[in-house]
């Protein structure tokens, strides 16, 4: 652990974890380097080791920024809300997710790396928020559908959790992609995550609607 106050550790590690977002806009998982990273800090690159020992880890500490702004979103849909239709909550959570497109890029593609490649505390810390966003999204149900049951909710969770995994790649296609799909006469999909989204979650839910 570097030096410093807890105030400065803090500071830089958002630092460095802005700069793997920034990076990752454009680049891939795989081309991005510490070096990479670190050129778009503004302290030097062997210093990212005192916060990140590996580039899955800061990619790992994005994930979980990623899930704890999604966190946010769910607590103030609660809180702005004292009843939701099926209607209603599938396209306020589909609207929610558009604006985690990194979260689900990186549920889709990078997962494996991120948690092999990290040390346990890191992994320990991510899992923890993983768990409350877990949580918020059955307190959700809890809330809005009154009709149902523990069973039901949990049903509901272990269906779409799941379903966060595949997104990005129902809705982001490579140039490559789409030229192989048409190649091998494979219907290409139109859609985005909204509608994707408030589709599955609206046909999971429309039996509890009030």
């Amino acid at each position: 652990m570097p030096k410093g106050s807890e105030e400065l550790t803090n500071a830089r590690k958002e630092e460095i974890i802005g700069a793997c977002a920034a990076l990752y806009e454009t680049m891939s998982f795989k081309d991005i380097t510490i070096r990479d990273i670190g050129a778009k800090t503004s302290f030097t690159r062997t210093s990212i080791y005192n916060y990140f020992q590996t580039k899955e880890e800061i990619f790992l500490a994005l994930l979980q920024k990623e899930h704890e702004a999604w966190i946010l979103d769910l607590e103030e849909m609660m809180k702005q809300n004292d009843s939701m239709s099926a209607e209603m909550f599938a396209g306020t959570m589909a609207r929610i997710l558009e604006k985690r497109r990194t979260m689900l890029k990186l549920l889709s593609m990078n997962i494996y790396d991120m948690e092999v490649n990290s040390r346990l505390e890191n992994l320990v810390e991510f899992k923890k928020v993983y768990a409350v966003a877990f949580d918020a999204v059955g307190r959700c149900l809890e809330k809005f559908f009154l009709s149902m049951t523990k069973e039901s909710i949990q049903q509901f969770l272990y269906a779409f959790f799941p379903f966060l995994f595949g997104v990005h790649p129902y809705t982001c296609h490579t140039e490559k992609q789409l030229e192989a799909m048409r190649i091998a006469g494979v219907e290409i999909a139109e859609g985005s995550i909204y509608e994707l989204t408030e589709a599955f979650v609206f046909r999971m839910l429309k039996s509890f609607g009030q």
